[in-house]
């Protein structure tokens, strides 16, 4: 299909700039973006017919991460 439409694991070396180029950055954009990515990681790993807690964990493993890094500077003191 065009180039616009190929997810970004499906492009190119080569056509990393233009598929770039091609991008909307505009609030909405962007908010598209993040809906299909969110979108995608519940197909993959919290929407599954043989799934486990993985998703889930990932997910609040994550979250830990994310909040330690946040509140590094007052737990380090």
């Amino acid at each position: 299909g065009p180039l616009s439409e190929r997810p970004l694991m499906e492009v190119r070396l080569g056509e990393l700039h233009t598929w770039i180029s091609t991008c909307n950055f505009s609030p909405q954009g962007l908010l598209g973006a993040v809906h299909r990515a969110w979108s995608s990681y519940c197909a993959k790993y919290i929407h599954v017919k043989q799934g486990g807690p993985a998703g889930i964990s990932m997910l609040l493993a994550g979250y830990c991460l994310l909040s330690y890094g946040w509140n590094y500077q007052h737990l380090s003191k």
